[in-house]
C-alpha cells in the first residue's frame, strides 16, 4: 500500500513538473482556469464595463487621439475641450487596432486580456528556464515548476485576465512587455539583444510609464556581458536607445495634441470617483502625502476576514508569502551586480506606485506591483535555490489560496 502510495505521489509530481515546467502547456492550463473563472461569472460572454482600449483603437482607426464614439461609462476617462481621452498610455489600444477593425469596438476585451495572461504564464515558465540555462539562476524542474504555478494562481496576476477592463488590460501588457525585454536580455545576443531589449521596455512605457525603470536590470546585464567599453558597444547603447527614444518623442507629440503640453497626459481632466476628489483638489495626482496609505494597503494591510476594506489591495508579502524568499537572495555570494540591477528595478518602478493618489481599489491584491514583478520573480528564484521543494509548495498553495478567495470577490 505505502509503495502505491508513493507511486502516486511520484507520477503526480511527474504530471505536475509537466505541466507548469513546460511554457507552452503553462500557458494552456492556466488558460483553461482564466477560462473556468470567467464562464463561471458569465463574463466570457460579453465586454467588461469598462473597454476603454477598444474605443481608443477605434479613434486610432478614424485618425483622431479622442474618442469618436462614447462608451456606456466614463469613469476614469479625461475630459478636455467636450471630448473625452484616455490617460492612459496607448500602446495596448495599438495593439487592438486589428481586432477592432474586424469586429468594432463591441470586441470581446475579457477574450483578449485571457489571451494576454495565457502568454505571460508560458513566458513566465520560458523565462525561468532560460535563466537557469544561463546560469543565473540554478533551480531544478520541480522548483521551477512550482513558481510557474505560484506566479499563474498565487499572485495579483490571477486576478486579472478573467475580468478584461481598462485597468487590468494596461497591467497585463505593460507585464507583458516587461518579460519581453528580460527574454531578449537572455535569448539574444549583440546589437539584437540591445535593439529588442529597448523595442520592449517602448512598449512598457507606452503602456505604464513607469515600467521604462524596469530596464535598470537588463541594462546592467548587457553591460557586464559586453564589456569593455568600445565603440561596438558604444553603438549597442545607441540601437538600444533608438526605440525607446523614438517612442518617448512620439508619446510626448501624442500629448501635445492632445492637451497642448507634451508633458500633459490628461490625469488633471480625469472623471475620478468621488472618493478622490478632495484629495486630487488638494495635494494632485502624485504626492508624499499619499505614501503611508499607499504602503499600507499594499504591504501591510491583511484583507481577511472579507470587510468592506478588503478591495483596497493586501500586502504583497502576506497575500504571497513565496515572495518573502526574495530576501534571501540579498545574502547570496554570487551575482552581487545582478542582485543590486535586480533591487534597483524593482526601487525605482515603484517610486510612483507609491505616490500615486490611488491604490488600486477596487482589487484585491496589489495590483500596481505586477510592474516589478518580473525582476520580483528573478530574485525569488535567487532565493529558492536550495530551498526544500515541499516548502515552495506549501507556500505556494497558501498563495493561490489567498488569490482564489480574491478572484471570488472580483466577481
Amino acid at each position: 500500500m505505502k509503495k502505491k502510495t508513493k507511486l502516486f505521489l511520484k507520477r503526480l509530481k511527474l504530471a505536475f513538473i509537466t505541466l507548469f515546467e513546460s511554457p507552452w502547456k503553462a500557458s494552456l492550463t492556466a488558460g483553461l482556469i482564466f477560462i473556468t473563472v470567467s464562464l463561471v461569472t458569465g463574463k466570457i460572454f460579453q465586454q467588461s464595463d469598462y473597454p476603454y482600449f477598444n474605443y481608443l483603437a477605434d479613434a486610432f482607426l478614424h485618425g483622431q487621439t479622442w474618442l469618436r464614439r462614447i462608451p456606456p461609462l466614463t469613469k476614469d476617462l479625461s475630459f478636455f475641450n467636450g471630448r473625452y481621452y484616455l490617460y492612459w498610455g496607448p500602446f495596448p489600444a495599438i495593439m487592438l487596432i486589428p481586432f477592432v477593425a474586424v469586429f468594432g469596438v463591441q470586441f470581446n476585451d475579457v477574450l483578449f486580456t485571457i489571451m494576454i495572461g495565457m502568454l505571460n504564464v508560458g513566458l513566465v515558465a520560458y523565462l525561468l528556464r532560460v535563466t537557469c540555462r544561463v546560469g543565473l539562476l540554478r533551480l531544478t524542474e520541480t522548483q521551477r515548476a512550482i513558481l510557474s504555478f505560484f506566479f499563474a494562481l498565487g499572485t495579483v496576476h490571477f486576478t486579472l485576465p478573467p475580468f478584461g477592463k481598462v485597468w487590468m488590460t494596461a497591467s497585463l501588457i505593460g507585464f507583458t512587455c516587461t518579460l519581453l525585454a528580460y527574454l531578449a536580455v537572455f535569448t539574444l545576443k549583440g546589437y539584437k539583444a540591445w535593439f529588442y531589449t529597448g523595442l520592449a521596455l517602448s512598449g512598457a512605457m507606452l503602456t505604464r510609464s513607469n515600467l521604462v525603470f524596469t530596464g535598470l536590470f537588463p541594462l546592467i546585464y548587457l553591460l557586464y556581458q559586453q564589456k569593455p567599453l568600445n565603440k561596438r558597444v558604444i553603438f549597442n547603447i545607441f540601437l538600444g536607445g533608438l526605440p525607446l527614444i523614438l517612442s518617448l518623442g512620439s508619446f510626448l507629440f501624442y500629448n501635445h495634441i492632445r492637451f497642448g503640453s507634451p508633458f500633459d497626459i490628461g490625469v488633471n481632466y480625469n472623471v475620478m470617483h468621488n472618493f478622490y476628489q478632495a484629495d486630487f483638489k488638494r495635494y494632485g495626482v502624485f504626492n508624499f502625502h499619499y505614501m503611508p496609505v499607499n504602503i499600507y494597503y499594499q504591504y501591510v494591510f491583511y484583507p481577511f476576514p472579507i470587510r468592506q476594506e478588503s478591495l483596497m489591495g493586501g500586502s504583497l508579502f502576506l497575500l504571497s508569502p513565496l515572495f518573502f524568499s526574495s530576501f534571501f537572495a540579498l545574502w547570496k555570494p554570487r551575482n552581487k551586480l545582478y542582485i543590486a540591477g535586480l533591487c534597483m528595478s524593482i526601487l525605482i518602478t515603484n517610486i510612483p506606485i507609491i505616490l500615486i493618489i490611488g491604490t488600486g481599489w477596487t482589487q484585491f491584491g496589489p495590483r500596481y506591483t505586477l510592474d516589478f514583478t518580473v525582476p520580483l520573480l528573478l530574485l525569488t528564484g535567487l532565493g529558492v535555490e536550495k530551498w526544500n521543494s515541499r516548502i515552495l509548495f506549501i507556500l505556494a498553495v497558501i498563495s493561490i489560496f489567498h488569490y482564489l478567495i480574491g478572484v471570488i470577490l472580483c466577481m
